[in-house]
């Protein structure tokens, strides 16, 4: 199996190796027109049988130091449009081949939008990001199945912010042992 693993910034950067898995590394950047076009480039040089991201998230109904697992993407920018043909929400199939992930049981929704979102409001999703609805549609078009595993860092509203950046090493500290 071959799978791209992407992730927005350095301090997201997580290095691990998965059995019988050739594991390529990518930086996408942030936001969701940055991380398409990243993600659109490598897709174009190389075929992969994944693309897992890995990254932090706000939420507003779950607890700091939570991981999801995500299949199912929801463009918050765009689910405001109510418009035929529209698209603002992507599901992936629930097996992706991996035995720890495909079981996992914390599975969400993850809300994504082009904004920081430090108040609370009306999100329809389990995780907030900005990054992976933009990959998930790029996946969906190109054919390569998509997953995202997220640890919360914040809750909306309460810690946004300022504890998204303290909690950069205790995400990464929870996703390495996640992916052991």
């Amino acid at each position: 199996m071959k799978i791209l693993v992407t992730y927005a910034f350095d301090e997201e950067l997580l290095p691990f190796a998965l059995k019988n898995v050739d594991i390529t590394f990518l930086k996408t950047g942030m936001g969701k027109v940055l991380s398409a076009y990243n993600l659109t480039k490598a897709l174009c040089k190389d075929k992969y049988d994944l693309v897992l991201n890995v990254g932090t998230s706000g939420t507003l109904n779950h607890n700091v130091g939570d991981i999801f697992v995500c299949r199912r993407f929801v463009d918050r920018d765009m689910e405001k449009i109510e418009l035929p043909k529209v698209c603002s929400d992507i599901s992936f199939p629930e097996k992706v081949g991996i035995d720890f992930i495909d079981d996992y049981e914390k599975v969400g929704v993850c809300n994504t939008g082009d904004s920081f979102v430090t108040e609370v409001g009306y999100f329809n999703g389990d995780v907030i990001d900005m990054e992976a609805f933009a990959q998930a549609q790029v996946c969906k078009e190109m054919n390569v199945n998509f997953i995202s595993v997220k640890y919360i860092t914040d809750i909306i509203g309460q810690n946004s912010g300022e504890i998204w950046l303290d909690k950069l090493r205790d995400a990464r500290e929870a996703l390495k042992e996640f992916f052991v």
